[in-house]
């Protein structure tokens, strides 16, 4: 492996590259500022675990920064909670969990999903808006490639989702959610199979048939910073996809922004400001904004709210959740967070190395999932700890008194 470039490496390899960069020096403390957001859940424990089992080797200090609860709850002593720039609370990590002073402690905590806490009901029987069947997607060397050389990266997958539902995927990295996303929406190219989208055969469409077959299904990527271009305001932004799809005038593009900013809960008046000018919550509502601009059958999600903290993250689901009520949109939502998954899934499917392991109701496959891969992933998820007992806190207490001192709150 190291001879290899870093392109050829998968995000938990080249989180471990970096890991080893910051370990050829010998440090003292190692900052690890959110080195497994983007990550699996099963890379995740991986890097975990590497990171305790090399501070227990060389005994260094680890300055852990991530906005996952869950991942705080395993691999820290002590939680320090920041907000707008200012130290709210102290604590450690038995008393935080236990018995969290400040608010906003309490706000992250109350918006954490908790695996196991159940999704939304099941919609009335509907129409099926997407229909996968046998979908096969490879990619080769280069232009020229033989096909004994391609790579099969969505292999043989298929999947539905109804009027109004919600069919969540999980998966680890690498196991070809996001580009079975692209080849439904055909930004890449399968090389056989078929899809439909509000009963139209998608792999018969191209040219001006298939643009305007766009309007039915809209994408909403994982980076809110790349998917709007800086250079354009708020209300040019969102409208374009309905400018191009001639649904709205120049002269009505902007009370068309309006109404879309007012309809994903921002203010009327942010139609006129730049990308740049949001946060990257408010980035994603604009996203989503965007997409509901031509008024489509289905939105694909691919990993919308791994980027953003529990919070903000729970806005946005909160937000999907509300559109498809009100809207009756269907979602295909991609996410490696099983618990936000859950959260908002009626369905879900399990991909493992390009293909479909499971499927089925959202709380029959997390409560007895049958896939052996399915069990792993589940096993992989860092869990909140068990509140402690005042007993227990007493005790852990007394016993590091001369480590540190117990912190009382700070003030917000």
């Amino acid at each position: 492996m190291v001879s290899s470039r870093t392109h050829e490496l998968s995000g938990g390899l080249r989180q471990r590259v970096m890991i080893a960069m910051a370990l050829a020096c010998r440090p003292q403390l190692l900052i690890a500022d959110e080195p497994t957001t983007a990550l699996d859940v099963t890379t995740q424990a991986e890097i975990l675990q590497l990171i305790r089992s090399l501070q227990a080797e060389t005994g260094m200090a680890v300055l852990f920064i991530t906005h996952d609860m869950g991942v705080v709850g395993e691999i820290a002593d002590r939680i320090v909670v920041m907000r707008k720039g200012a130290l709210v609370e102290k604590a450690s990590v038995e008393r935080f969990f236990s018995r969290p002073f400040a608010d906003y402690s309490k706000a992250l905590l109350a918006a954490t999903p908790r695996l196991g806490a159940g999704g939304p009901e099941a919609p009335a029987e509907g129409a099926t808006v997407l229909r996968v069947e046998n979908l096969i997607t490879s990619f080769g060397a280069g232009g020229f490639a033989s096909k004994a050389s391609r790579r099969t990266i969505v292999d043989g997958v298929s999947l539905s989702v109804g009027r109004g539902e919600t069919l969540g995927l999980v998966g680890e990295s690498g196991c070809g959610k996001s580009t079975l996303a692209r080849s439904i929406l055909r930004l890449v190219e399968p090389d056989r199979g078929s899809v439909e989208i509000g009963g139209r055969d998608w792999m018969a469409l191209s040219g001006d048939r298939l643009m305007k077959a766009r309007r039915d299904a809209q994408m909403v990527f994982q980076d809110p910073y790349a998917s709007l271009n800086p250079r354009m305001a708020v209300r040019e932004a969102i409208t374009e996809p309905a400018r191009i799809h001639g649904l709205v005038s120049a002269r009505d593009a902007r009370d068309l922004a309006v109404s879309l900013v007012e309809k994903v809960g921002l203010e009327a008046d942010c139609v006129d400001r730049f990308p740049h000018q949001f946060s990257g919550g408010q980035r994603q509502r604009l996203a989503i904004a965007r997409a509901l601009s031509v008024r489509p059958k289905l939105i694909i999600a691919d990993e919308a709210v791994s980027a953003l903290d529990v919070s903000i993250a729970r806005q946005v689901t909160d937000l999907m959740l509300d559109l498809q009520q009100r809207e009756g949109l269907s979602f295909l939502f991609i996410s490696h967070d099983i618990a936000v998954v859950e959260r908002v899934s009626h369905r879900i499917a399990v991909m493992h190395a390009g293909r479909i392991v499971e499927t089925g109701r959202t709380n029959d496959v997390l409560r007895a999932p049958r896939d052996p891969y399915t069990r792993r992933l589940l096993s992989a998820v860092p869990r909140l700890p068990a509140i402690a007992t005042e007993e227990r806190l007493s005790r852990q207490y007394a016993a590091n008194a001369s480590a540190w001192p117990e912190v009382e709150p700070l003030s917000a």
